[in-house]
This record gives structure tokens, sequence and C-alpha cells, in this order.
């Protein structure tokens, strides 16, 4: 395989799910999966489309419980297109099915420079012969509302017929995560199909509570020999087109499938089904249709590809693609969050948690108008989080830990462990740090593009109201002397409560409060910083008393963080746990990265242990520098040195289960920044997350988005020390000697196509000529202004 090309060999009915999954196909307005065209859903295949943002809420019977779950929506499957051999005698063999067993030399090619997914294999039918097929998809890049499927049929030494179905297929649930299975599946309803022309059929329907409305249409044509036969048969919910094309030696049979998708949900159309019909009816052909798709994709490498040597380097371009299928350029244009799991699966069901803490310091110096256009997802919610906030007595703005269409709290009230077979509660939603996490990217955001517009308006409503939470959620302790946060859960996720604690929640989680510290002095910065005018405007809108600035700035001094045994602890009382048996577990299973599930099997909880899912604490060192963190610290009243934080972090590397893909991502990050030979195994663990489906079959319900984002940006910031603050780029590159060569570009405020390149024991920087101000650079140990137009080239510490 090439660097640009991922390539699965043979079929696997096991594996399918997992490829389908890595070769999803989309472009930020939509995406499909990989699936083979002639599959239903079922226990091997999964088709299936999602658009960015289309939800839908139903209710179901959960434990004797009536709940209701908000989903991304499984559409309409466009990719349907089967086919099967006919005979002298009219009549016709069975419908190709990929576990034929004459099915040999099967497939499959992902072709991340073009963005094209190929299917190859050859299948003997003991009648006729060996039928060659070769099918290549896309999902348009260029024009977001297009799909195309072309497939070529190759005769070797017989002649005969091909019969084709191509359909619209309107009969689909959302049943990609096995368990959901016992919930209500049903989105779609009022599917009506039909014909325009001869080889146009349409599809349309809307969601059962959302009600949005979706059209869909497929221009179905063969190109070449013409068809013996052509018949389109709407039914109640699919829409059927059939051909009998002739086949024969070097006379290849080769039907095109274009397909237009259009949402209520879209600007500057009347109808969906119009809109669509109107679409698939002016689009070109396959050739045509292709160059404009590979042309911008072409577009986006340019801006965006990173260079590193060898398998890290495939893999983190692979990374890459799907993160630009998922966040286009596109989805500037839209009303949408990111999506945990992509746009690739239901697990998750499709909502937004923190992940684009993990994603949008890539975007921002890549792509700054997606990142501004995801800010913006949350603050058309910051209404909604306002009133949550109100709901639980507070002041501010209490984001929800998982969100949906319109900003309320989408955490499930009940999850259901595989292993026990067990409903438990979900105290997920106590994760109020996702409110620091909005205020930590817009904050980077504003840094990364000099953005003081949007810091002013929309980032300062934000970042104020997340303050105003923390500095009115902080109780005050007289017998401590400082301010607390209780009843919250940490990153960890594991610690939901206290030993046999009737209440759910935890107390001083440090990484709660020290964002939310984090948060309080930064919103305090910029209310010194606005202009006199634009600061009156602001309290007057937020309805903020001048008043509680004085609070916010002793909150933000003075909020607990707890220690034991000189280390910080991840919350009050976790000192106090008792240590987990580490090697009896690894040996008596297989994983324990969900340590959770097998204790809880076991009548157990990990409630009791000292014992984490993923990085807690160790986030601070994801998300700051090292001086950074002892500022943190030290405005806290703390002494956080360097050895206290290495014996932190040797603490919670011995007691973290890594059940989150996101948790190699970090402790690797934080390894590499502290200089540490144990870096590369978690980068290594990192970059294999998906790929290898190290979580054990949960890839096949959607990729880990935040994931493959963080390991773009373990590069792009981790081995560079990148920093955006105080108008210039700070630079502390970090030695890693399996990654020692690397290379990318980005945009930084206006300077597009900034160059930085390490080979050699050197860091080249170069600035594209432009009449823009020069670059101020800060390293270590001293400060170098770059102009556009010069290169500077710094020589690095060989450890």
């Amino acid at each position: 395989m090439s660097e640009w090309t991922w390539e699965y060999e043979g079929y696997d009915a096991d594996g399918e799910r997992l490829r389908e999954a890595l070769c999803t196909l989309g472009n930020g307005y939509f995406a499909t999966r990989g699936a083979v065209p002639e599959s239903r859903a079922g226990l091997v295949h999964y088709p299936a489309t999602y658009a960015a943002g289309v939800y839908n809420r139903l209710e179901s019977t959960v434990a004797g419980r009536r709940v209701a779950n908000e989903d991304l929506v499984n559409l309409p499957n466009w990719l349907l297109l089967r086919f099967r051999l006919r005979f002298a005698d009219g009549s016709a063999g069975p419908w190709f099915s990929p576990d034929a067993r004459q099915l040999f030399d099967h497939r499959h090619s992902l072709d991340l420079h073009r963005a094209t997914l190929t299917r190859t294999f050859r299948y003997q039918d003991e009648a006729a012969g060996v039928l060659g097929v070769e099918q290549v998809r896309l999902v348009h890049m260029a024009d977001p509302h297009l799909a195309v499927l072309r497939t070529v049929f190759t005769a070797e030494e017989w002649s005969g017929e091909v019969e084709i179905e191509s359909a619209l297929d309107g009969d689909v649930t959302n049943g990609n995560v096995h368990r959901y299975r016992s919930l209500n599946r049903h989105h779609l309803a009022h599917v009506r199909t039909g014909a325009a022309g001869a080889g146009t059929t349409w599809l349309c329907c809307r969601t059962s509570a959302s009600e949005i409305g979706i059209g869909m249409a497929a221009r179905t044509v063969a190109v070449g020999p013409p068809a013996t036969s052509s018949e389109v048969r709407p039914s109640r919910h699919r829409a059927v087109h059939r051909l009998v094309l002739p086949v024969a030696p070097g006379r290849p049979a080769v039907v095109e499938k274009t397909v237009a998708l259009h949402t209520s949900r879209d600007a500057a159309i009347g109808a969906p089904l119009g809109a669509a019909v109107d679409r698939v009816t002016a689009a070109g052909d396959f050739p045509t249709l292709l160059d404009s798709h590979v042309a911008a994709w072409a577009r986006l490498w340019r801006r965006a590809d990173i260079q590193v040597p060898g398998e890290a380097g495939r893999v983190l371009r692979l990374h890459l693609f799907h993160l630009l299928q998922t966040l286009s350029p596109h989805t500037a244009e839209l009303d949408v969050g990111v999506p945990a799991r992509g746009l690739h699966g239901e697990a998750y069901r499709g909502h937004v948690f923190w992940d684009e803490l993990f994603v949008l310091p890539y975007l921002n110096l890549h792509f700054p108008e997606v990142s501004r256009a995801l800010l913006n997802y949350r603050h058309r919610r910051l209404p909604q989080a306002c009133r949550a906030a109100g709901v639980a007595g507070r002041a501010g703005a209490m984001y929800p830990w998982q969100s949906g269409s319109d900003g309320r709290e989408e955490t499930q009230q009940l999850h259901l462990n595989p292993r026990s077979g067990r409903w438990l509660p979900d105290n997920s939603r106590l994760q109020h740090h996702v409110g620091s996490a909005i205020a930590y990217n817009v904050w980077q955001y504003c840094e990364a593009t000099g953005d003081t517009e949007y810091l002013h308006t929309k980032g300062a409503e934000m970042l104020l109201q997340i303050a105003r939470f923390w500095a009115d959620t902080a109780e005050f302790a007289p017998a401590l002397g400082r301010y607390r946060i209780r009843g919250v859960v940490g990153p960890d996720e594991y610690h939901d409560r206290y030993p046999d604690a009737a209440r759910p929640g935890l107390d001083d989680n440090a990484y709660t409060n020290v964002t939310a510290a984090w948060v309080l002095s930064r919103a305090l910065d910029l209310v010194r910083r606005l202009p006199a005018w634009r600061r009156q405007e602001l309290l007057e809108r937020i309805e903020l008393d001048g008043d509680e600035l004085p609070k916010w700035e002793e909150v933000s001094r003075r909020l607990r963080v707890p220690f034991h045994q000189g280390v910080i602890s991840q919350f009050d009382g976790y000192g106090d746990l008792t240590e987990l048996d580490w090697d009896d577990y690894r040996a008596r299973y297989d994983s324990i990265r969900r340590l959770d599930r097998i204790l809880e099997a076991e009548g157990d909880t990990v409630n009791r242990y000292q014992a984490s899912k993923q990085a807690d604490v160790l986030m601070l060192g994801y998300l700051f520098s090292p001086a950074e963190l002892r500022d943190l610290f030290r405005r806290l009243g703390y002494d956080v040195d360097d050895e206290v934080w290495r014996r932190t972090v040797d603490h919670y590397l011995q007691r973290t289960s890594h059940g989150s893909t996101l948790s190699g991502l970090v402790h690797g990050l934080v390894l590499a920044k502290a200089r540490r030979a144990e870096a590369w195994q978690y980068v290594q663990e990192a970059l294999e997350a998906d790929i290898a489906d190290i979580q054990g079959g949960t890839t096949g319900e959607g990729i880990h988005l935040g994931a493959m984002a963080g390991t773009l940006d373990l590069v792009q910031r981790g081995l560079t020390g990148l920093e955006t603050r105080e108008d210039a780029l700070w630079l502390d590159p970090v030695p890693l000697p399996a990654l020692s060569e690397y290379g990318f570009s980005l945009r930084y405020r206006s300077h597009w196509g900034v160059t930085l390149r390490r080979r050699s024991g050197q860091l080249q920087i170069r600035v594209p000529d432009s009449e823009e101000s020069p670059i101020r650079l800060v390293l270590p140990d001293r400060a170098v202004t770059i102009a556009p137009g010069e290169t500077c080239t710094l020589v690095l510490p060989e450890s």
C-alpha cells in the first residue's frame, strides 16, 4: 500500500463493520459508510448515510422506565445496487451476494488523495462464466449534496446480459449499535417514492418527531452499450430502477448512479425533494464529477496535509482524511457541533461531547472558519445552557455533557453493561467541565486567529457566562479557607460517586477546579481588556453586576486542589480508596480497558478503587504548557514544581486502564512534553486505536474523531511545543526519536501557508511572502521575528 492508499484484501464477514467505518466517505454535509452496495443491514453489513445535524427523538421503555433519546438519524439508503445474470432462455440467476462461494480476488482500495473507494472482484457463475466487477464511489467534496457510484461489469470469455437493480431504500432503522437494539429505532415517517423521467427515481420522507424533511433523487444510466430494457418501479418504501445490459468480452457494461440529497435544514431551497431532483438532473457525468471532486480535495490537502515518514505518517493521513470528511469547509455553513464518532456510525447516538477540545486546536490553524462555525453551534445554545443553570439553581451557563439538536442535556439516564446485562444509572451528566472546554476553545481560537471581533462579542458572552457558573457553583468552606466545587464527575468517568454514597458526584475534582480557575482568570482578563463601551454593552446584555467580579477574582485564587502522598489527587478522598490488584485482573481478563464493566459484573464497583478509565488530572498537562501549569497552581497558592508533576504523572500511569481512545493520546502528549521515553508507546496506541480497533468492536460503530484529530495535534502542537498566545508563536520542540522528522503548513492569523519542517536536528520555519506584519517567534532561550518571505532555521539540541 502506498502512503495515500488503504487496501483490504479478501472478504471477511467478521471484519466488515470495521472496514465499513474506516472506508466511510463524506464531505462535511453528509457521509456514507463503506458497505458493499448490494448489502442490506444485518449482522455482517451496515450500509448507512448520515447528514450532519439531522437528529430525531424517540421514546422507549428501558428497565420499566420510559426514557427519551435523541439520535443522529440513519437516512434512506442511496447506495443500494445489486445485479444478477440473465440467460438466453429468459431465466435469471440469483442476485449476487458477497457471501457466495464463487467470489474471488475481492479487494477494497481507499484512495485518500482522490477520496474514492474502489471495490474489485471476480464472480464465477457456473452457467455463464467469470464476471469481473469494478465499483468506484465518491461523496462529492465540491458539491456537498451529490454522491456517485460507477459500476463496470466485464465478461470473461462469454456473452450475455446483466440485470441491475438500483434503488433508494427508505425501509431503514438505526441498528448500528447492538446494545441499543431494545430501543425504539424507527426514525423515518411518511416515506413516498416516485419517478422523474425515464432514468430518475426519487424518495422523500421526514423524521418522525423533529419533522426534518429529506429528499433524495437518483439518476441511473448505462454508459456505452444501451440497456435492452429499463423500468422504474416505485413502491411504498423503495424507488427501484431496473436495467438489463448486454455484456461481452471487450464490451463491458457500465452503470453510473448519481444521487442528490437535501434536507429541510438546507439554506436557499424550496423543498428538499424538488431541490434533490433539480440537482441530480443538472449533475454532470462521472468523469466530470470526479474531476471537480478531486480538485476540491487537492485544495484541502494543500491547506492541511501533514508529512511524517513511514507507517505513522500513513495513519496520520488517514486520521486527517476522516477529520476533513466530518468537518470540512462545508461544515462552516451548517449549525452543527463535533460528533464524537464522526458521521461514521451511531455510537453515542451521534451526540456532541467535549471532543472539540481535541479537534479545534488543529482546525484553528488550518480551517479557522470551521472552528468559528463550531463555536457558533455552542453560542446558539447559550440560552439553553443558561436555562439549565437556572433550573439547577445556578447563575451563568451550564452546558450539557451530551448535546444534539437544541442544546438540552442529551445524556442517557441509563446505560447498559453488556457483561452483566444490567441497565445502570448514568451520572455522566455531572461532567460540568464541558463548559471549561468550550471556554478554552473560544480563547484558543481567538489567540490563533486574532479574531478580536469574535472574542469581544459571541466569545465574550460564552466565556463570561461559563465563568459566572463556576463562581456561583463554588462554595466557601471556612474550615479550609478555600472554595470547593462539589457533586461533579471528572474526565475519568469511572468515578461518579463515593463508595456507598446515596448521591452521585465527587468533590473538588482537580481537573474541574483548576480549569474553572483558568476560566475565571481569563474572563477577568477579558473584561479588563475590553473597550469601555463594549464592556458596558456586554455587562448590560448578560445582566452581569459589576459587584460579581471581585468574587470571581477571589474564587479564581482560592479554589481547592486536593493532594495525597505528594501528588495531585484526582478528587477529594481519592487517596483513601483501595488499591486495585492490577496483575490479578490482567491475568483473569483478556482486556481490562472497561474495568468498570468487569467490576460491576462481579458485583463490585470501580468507585472503590484508585483506578481511572482515562486521563483526568493529566489532562491539565495536555491543555497547558509546563510553565502555564505552574503559573495556574501558583495563582491558586500551590507550588507544583517539576518533581510534584513527575510524581503525579507516575502515580496515574500505574492506575489507568485506558478505557477511552483519548487516554493514550493524552498520556503520549503529556509524556512527550516531559521528555519521557515512554511517550512513544502511548503515541503508538493512539495511532492504532481505530485501525486496530483496540477497544474491541467499537470502531465499527463509528470512528473516534477526537482521538484522530488529537494525533494530528500531537504532531502539530505536542512535538513542536507550539502555542499561540500573547500575539506570538511559541515553540519548544521535544525529542521523540520515532517521530524525529515531520512537516506541515498552517494558517496563523493573516499568514496563509506558514511551514514548519523538522529534519536532521533542525527546525525550519518559513513565512510566505505577503504584505502582512512579521511573526514573532518565542523559544525557551530567545525570541526572533520572521518577516514575510523569510525562512528561519533553528538548530535543536540532540537530547
